[in-house]
């Protein structure tokens, strides 16, 4: 009786635990399932949880890899596109130009022929109105005496005492200085350079302009930036008239001094690189490049093309430029210019269009350097700052080193805006004639500077130019070793700088 109690009490307890669960012994989780027990250690269930945990963080990094790699792929392909864009808009500019510049020099020709046709009938009939007049004159005289008579056409009387002031021998220094941003000697040698180029004789209708008028015509607009309509009433000219002096010395200037005064310094190579080098410590450098923007009127073909964007964002106002690309040597005398392409192209495109990197390219700077901004690809014979962030000291002392170059070319370029004002805003000047009007303040830059003629300190120019990091900011191995070379160098010998500390 009694066992059978306990039989049937066993099959009831079997039967509860039945699918059930319980603590079994060591304190191990016990779970029944299908009436077999299944036991699970607490290490196990965490290990379970951390691995699912795992995986949903492994799932998350995964997505966002995808993600941005959609967004980098999305990105490329809108730069590919806009370099596409800029290129083709160059491409069309160019083309545009070239035309542009056929129909100039077309009716140029035309308006000289005119001009020439004119004059000639102009000359004519003023020939046949002196002869008459003359025997008019000859027959009332006594005695058959001839009387001779000066006769011009008919000019506006216009005060010429302001520039009669300035070229007086009394006039002070300072004042010629301060008009002219330069000294009378100075002045002098540029006129005497001139000469033969500038000027003109003088006709039966009208004596010419004599050449110190002339060039100060040119000297006093491209310095003080004045409207026409002001230099006109200063020097006693019509504005038309002042305009073409302008462009005329200018392009003189360009064809007879540019070759003497501007050039690369082929035989004081060794005493530049001997001087950057006691400026930085930085051995076979040979020049600073700088690119800058001149302001100018919005032009009426390729408007997008000269649009500065880092210009109009930084003022407020809608910029239109076009670049100057300079390399200077330690006193800040250009010895390389490129000008005049579109201000939209960042530093290092103006740089592939110049003649500066074709010279490179063929193998003619090898072996020296041309120190620039972070703005320029590293090449062979460029050399720029580090721009990775978390730089080590030694690039960190590297890089204010080449800022001590690259300052160089800096006050040069705010030396050339600060003196000649002209480049300071934007001008009347046309898009075609502009660059040889900018060549023109290099090379009278070039002379001021060679000459010693110190700039007013009121005349100080502050530069704003944004440097764009290039797409491809390295372009050769070789240079990347050199680099560190130099800059392991400079730490080495005790030459880095520590400002940077």
């Amino acid at each position: 009786m009694s066992n059978n109690s306990h039989s049937n009490g066993g099959r009831k307890r079997r039967r509860k635990d039945v699918d059930g669960e319980g603590t079994g012994v060591g304190g191990c989780e016990v779970k029944t399932v299908g009436g077999c027990e299944v036991k699970r250690e607490p290490n196990k269930v965490v290990k379970e949880m951390i691995t699912s945990l795992l995986l949903l963080e492994n799932q998350e990094k995964v997505d966002k890899e995808e993600w941005e790699k959609i967004a980098h792929q999305e990105k490329s392909n809108f730069e590919a596109n806009h370099k596409k864009k800029t290129e083709t808009m160059v491409d069309y500019y160019s083309n545009v130009q070239n035309y542009y510049e056929g129909l100039d020099e077309t009716d140029r020709l035309r308006r000289k022929r005119s001009r020439a046709a004119v004059n000639s009938a102009v000359v004519a009939a003023a020939s046949e109105i002196i002869e008459k007049s003359d025997n008019l004159e000859a027959s009332k005289s006594s005695g058959g005496a001839s009387v001779s008579h000066q006769r011009r056409l008919w000019v506006k009387d216009r005060s010429k005492a302001w520039w009669d002031e300035c070229n007086s021998p009394e006039f002070p220094e300072e004042e010629f200085k301060k008009w002219f941003r330069m000294g009378k000697s100075t002045f002098e040698l540029i006129c005497d350079e001139l000469n033969s180029v500038v000027a003109k004789e003088d006709t039966m209708l009208r004596a010419a302009i004599p050449v110190r008028q002339r060039v100060a015509v040119c000297i006093y607009r491209l310095a003080t930036g004045e409207p026409l309509r002001l230099v006109s009433k200063r020097f006693g000219l019509g504005i038309s008239t002042c305009h073409k002096l302008v462009l005329e010395v200018c392009a003189a200037i360009k064809t007879v001094l540019m070759p003497k005064y501007l050039l690369w310094p082929e035989e004081s190579m060794r005493r530049i690189k001997d001087e950057f080098e006691s400026i930085s410590g930085i051995p076979n450098v040979v020049g600073s490049m700088y690119t800058t923007h001149i302001p100018i009127i919005a032009p009426k073909i390729s408007v997008a093309a000269y649009f500065n964007k880092r210009h109009t964002e930084r003022n407020q106002k809608t910029s239109y430029s076009i670049t100057v690309q300079g390399v200077v040597d330690p006193k800040g005398v250009f010895t390389d210019v490129c000008i005049g392409w579109p201000g939209s192209l960042p530093d290092d495109k103006v740089l592939e269009k110049s003649a500066l990197y074709q010279r490179g390219n063929q193998g003619l700077l090898k072996g020296v350097w041309i120190v620039g901004g972070s703005g320029y690809p590293l090449m062979d014979w460029i050399l720029v700052p580090y721009t990775q962030p978390n730089l080590t000291w030694t690039q960190h002392a590297f890089n204010e080193k080449i800022g001590e170059i690259q300052r160089v070319a800096k006050d040069a370029f705010a030396r050339l805006k600060g003196r000649w004002c002209c480049l300071q805003k934007r001008t009347e000047v046309k898009l075609q004639e502009l660059p040889v009007v900018l060549g023109a303040c290099c090379v009278l830059h070039n002379i001021c500077e060679m000459r010693g003629e110190k700039i007013d300190p009121a005349l100080h120019f502050d530069l704003f130019d944004d440097e764009m990091i290039p797409e491809i900011p390295l372009q050769s191995m070789n240079s990347l070793k050199a680099r560190d070379t130099i800059a392991h160098n400079l730490l080495h010998h005790g030459l880095a700088g520590t400002g940077f500390l």
